[in-house]
């Protein structure tokens, strides 16, 4: 294993970490990040956030002053721009993330459609939005995916509702095409997943044939996907296309497990966290084994991947900034691993959620439950701000 090989980065210097927070900014983040560090505070303020949104209740006031602020760029692509010129002071590339979902209209899904192609003409013209990004249950009802994903009848509503899935889809990843820049589609919840991986590997026949512009994203928190993956890259192989590929280990665990089990099912989520992880970085080194036709972002939270793919660029003799690797976090977290990367040379980029706060509540939600569902995560990331911030008094 590269485990063995001697590390290429150093996540420890709180001083590159967070050169780019001001006294006022680190401060702020500290008080933060020690609430969320509660895990039964973090919990209830969860559950509060989901009562407000179901009941309709107002919750702009209290979210964007204190986590919208944190982990989110701004309500519009122009309240996101200074912190694209932040990021980009420190090497780090943004990823603008329209983060709208659970949509029901076909009208709001022509707007979501229109919203990502504006960040997609961004992109085109500022070299430090290197990719866009979709979630395909922003431009289509859950209910639609999972009667796709299933093979159920369709109505003819239903029919008309899939064509412009299709349609819609197609103009987004043709956009990005004639842009040329690359599009990350999320993966989402396993019963409407199936939908989403043939669509986007329709796209990846159409559009990748010289570089990867639509990305798969995979979840190896699925006991399915370091096989599904394989045969991917065989398929590319086989038919002349290029695969891009998102990894990451998934955001659906409780929900995943819960749906199985009230509907009697095998859950298809791994037996324990270390086979996660052992997926994961075996997923990171099948990738690197076809790096001629695959391109890859790593989009983790977890340290020991990172160096993992830092030692497997090592080892293959690969340059840190290679083309086809780029590391990537959540806006608002693990800053101590992704500006230490980039300030060591590799690509690196930032999810950088906008958009409504109702509309991104939902997101922040899961992210909060995710993370504190990580051991030591929410801990990690307090300590080495406080760390940042005794430097700085001494």
């Amino acid at each position: 294993m590269a485990n063995e090989s001697e590390p290429q980065v150093s996540f420890e210097d709180s001083s590159t970490a967070f050169a780019h927070l001001s006294n006022g900014d680190l401060r702020f983040n500290y008080w933060i990040f020690r609430l969320m560090n509660n895990a039964g505070l973090t919990k209830f303020a969860t559950s509060l956030a989901e009562f407000a949104l179901s009941s309709r209740m107002p919750v702009r006031w209290a979210a964007k002053p204190t986590v919208f602020r944190v982990f989110c760029g701004g309500e519009t692509i122009s309240e996101s721009i200074s912190v694209i010129e932040k990021l980009r002071e420190s090497h780090v590339g943004a990823i603008l993330d329209y983060s709208v979902e659970g949509q029901e209209k076909e009208s709001d899904f022509a707007m979501t459609e229109q919203e990502i192609i504006r960040t997609i003409q961004l992109a085109k013209d500022n070299e430090n939005i290197p990719v866009s990004c979709i979630k395909v249950s922003g431009i289509a009802s859950n209910g639609l995916l999972e009667k796709l994903s299933t093979g159920s009848d369709l109505s003819s509503s239903d029919k008309e509702a899939a064509a412009n899935l299709h349609q819609r889809f197609e103009r987004i990843c043709r956009s990005a095409y004639e842009a040329n820049v690359p599009i990350y589609v999320d993966a989402e919840e396993s019963w409407i997943q199936d939908a989403i991986d043939r669509l986007v590997e329709s796209m990846m026949t159409q559009f990748n044939r010289e570089k990867a512009i639509v990305f798969q994203t995979t979840q190896m928190f699925r006991h399915d996907r370091l096989e599904y993956l394989t045969q991917l890259i065989l398929k590319g192989r086989r038919e002349g296309f290029r695969i891009g590929n998102k990894i990451v280990r998934g955001a659906y665990l409780d929900k995943e497990n819960a749906r199985a089990a009230e509907q009697g099912y095998p859950t298809p989520i791994q037996l324990s966290k270390q086979a996660t992880d052992d997926a994961y970085n075996a997923a990171l080194q099948l990738c690197i084994e076809n790096i001629d036709i695959v391109e890859i972002c790593a989009g983790t939270h977890n340290e020991y991947s990172s160096i993992y793919l830092t030692q497997l660029l090592n080892e293959k003799g690969l340059d840190k900034n290679h083309p086809h690797v780029y590391f990537s976090q959540l806006y608002g977290m693990s800053d101590y691993m992704s500006f230490n990367l980039a300030a060591a040379g590799y690509n690196v980029s930032k999810y950088l959620p906008y958009g409504p706060v109702r509309s991104t509540l939902p997101y922040l939600i899961r992210r909060a439950k995710e993370n504190t569902a990580i051991a030591g995560q929410m801990g990690k990331e307090y300590s080495m701000i406080l760390k940042e911030i005794n430097r700085r008094k001494s």
